[in-house]
């Protein structure tokens, strides 16, 4: 191994045993909740960067540069825009309400939250949530060891399967040890790691392709590469429309931000709810900012490659390799550079841990808190569910990485997959459920079931059809759970006096 790979394994490796080291500071004196929920104690700042970098997964760092890299601007770019969209209207709509109702009816998860609003004595609402949890967390969380694997793989030859599991293996540490608090402080530090790499990769990119102008002229030598109405990749001469269809089926991502657990719970755990004014300004800042630079590095990626600073990938999935390739010759400059190329890959890590620990929370939440005691009635002590939560988080970590045993997947694929799953089973319900009054148990049960078997029906059955029903399949899926949610609500009988009275007392 050369000198200038050996400093950026140390500096990697720094940065591991320091996540290790923030696990451990709160590993002692947890209460389930704590574990879980953080005692409802996290702080403006904190509540806003761990909440985005629980969200920006490795899509941030390798998916979408990949995808812009590769495709061009449309797919990427409108991803983007939709995702950004949904995170500032996820902090406006639904955070202050969600905090102040879920402290209301004493909820620490999500299903634990649908449950208590819609007082249901069936423990279907708890039932669904958790199993939807543990159904799409397993590719989301697998998503995210994938990365690691790729990051180890292509940059020092590590075997892909040993690296993920040693990836996973650090993750699952200090996310058991330390519990909700130790995924938010680390996720803090790891929004910071992400925002130096992506700036160091933008400008080393553009200087390395020639300059912004060499950027944009090897743009434009691909038909509609940076056109927002075209479809294309850089292996083929000529481009496809990006149709008005297939803008909103991209724009749809949006949707899924107000049915992902692992995000709405950081809403669930501020401190005060009147600084959530300032959690939303700045995490809607900081995605909108990391959105658009991942996308224009895609695009200088090409130019890289058209340059010969980087090898013309031949598929997607090579195409998110973009960042650790210029880590890559960043490295090559020296002991300064090389540190600085290991910062970088800390900074991929950071993008993958700051997900994964956050899904493994709430999968051990879902395990523990909303089967096993509220579903199944086991009443255990606080010492004994904090140690099968623990055990739940080493358990889906174990799916995970069995999920991720083939390296040649897309993270980009597997991830739009799982986040469609969580926004069409708990975006629609969570919305009527806040702000809609007349919706039931019945309605909300109809619509989380319907949201779920939707999701896997259009994938498969109906996408494939293809033209117009070759959509993202989250848009149909959130549609059918809306109506039927609505229907079955007004079918059924209204809510009970109790439960229309708290709805009208937290929204005073």
């Amino acid at each position: 191994m050369s000198a200038s790979m050996i400093c950026i394994l140390i500096a990697v490796i720094v940065y591991l045993v320091g996540m290790l080291l923030i696990g451990f500071k709160y590993a002692d004196n947890q209460t389930s909740e704590d574990f879980y929920l953080g005692g409802r104690k996290l702080g403006p700042i904190v509540t806003a960067m761990s909440t985005e970098a629980s969200d920006m997964s490795a899509y941030l760092l390798m998916g979408v540069p990949g995808l812009a890299f590769f495709c061009g601007v449309a797919e990427a770019g409108w991803t983007a825009i939709g995702l950004a969209a949904g995170t500032y209207l996820n902090w406006l709509i639904v955070a202050r309400r969600l905090r102040r109702y879920s402290a209301k009816t004493h909820s620490i998860t999500v299903p634990d939250f649908l449950a208590a609003r819609f007082r249901d004595n069936t423990k279907l609402i708890e039932i669904l949530g958790a199993l939807t949890i543990i159904v799409f967390f397993v590719p989301y969380t697998a998503s995210g060891f994938a990365a690691c694997g790729k990051l180890f793989n292509s940059l020092f030859g590590f075997d892909y399967m040993t690296a993920m599991i040693i990836s996973a293996a650090v993750i699952v540490a200090y996310c058991a040890l330390g519990g909700f608090m130790a995924a938010s402080v680390t996720s803090l530090i790891q929004s910071i790691v992400m925002t130096f790499a992506l700036i160091v990769v933008l400008f080393f990119g553009i200087n390395a392709a020639g300059g912004w102008d060499a950027v944009v002229s090897n743009a434009r030598s691909i038909p509609g590469y940076l056109s927002f109405a075209a479809s294309t990749d850089i292996t083929q001469s000529a481009a496809g429309a990006y149709t008005p269809i297939m803008v909103v089926s991209t724009l749809a991502w949006g949707l899924g931000y107000f049915g992902m657990p692992h995000i709405l719970t950081h809403f669930m755990a501020v401190e005060d709810e009147e600084k959530l004014t300032v959690s939303r300004r700045v995490g809607s800042v900081w995605c909108v900012v990391s959105l658009a630079v991942a996308v224009v590095i895609g695009i200088v990626g090409f130019a890289m490659a058209k340059a010969g600073a980087l090898t013309m990938p031949s598929t997607e999935s090579e195409a998110e390799n973009m960042i650790v390739n210029v880590s890559r010759v960043i490295a090559q400059a020296g002991i300064l550079p090389a540190i600085v190329a290991g910062i970088i890959i800390a900074g991929i890590l950071a993008a993958t841990m700051s997900t994964a620990d956050a899904q493994l929370l709430g999968a051990a939440s879902g395990v523990t808190h909303n089967l096993l005691n509220d579903v199944f009635g086991i009443k255990l002590s606080d010492k004994k569910t904090m140690l099968i939560a623990r055990l739940t988080v080493v358990a889906v970590a174990i799916l995970g990485v069995i999920f991720a045993s083939d390296p040649s997947s897309s993270i980009f694929r597997v991830v739009s997959f799982a986040w469609a799953g969580f926004g069409a089973t708990f975006g629609p319900v969570m919305l009527f459920a806040l702000f809609w009054k007349r919706c039931n148990k019945y309605g909300a049960i109809a619509g989380m079931f319907s949201g779920m078997v939707m999701i896997f029906v259009w994938k498969y059955l109906i996408a494939p059809i293809g033209g117009v029903f070759a959509i993202y399949e989250l848009l149909p899926a959130f549609v059918v759970s809306s109506i039927l949610i609505v229907v079955v609500s007004l079918c059924t009988a209204a809510p009970d006096a109790e439960i229309v009275a708290e709805f009208e007392n937290v929204g005073k």
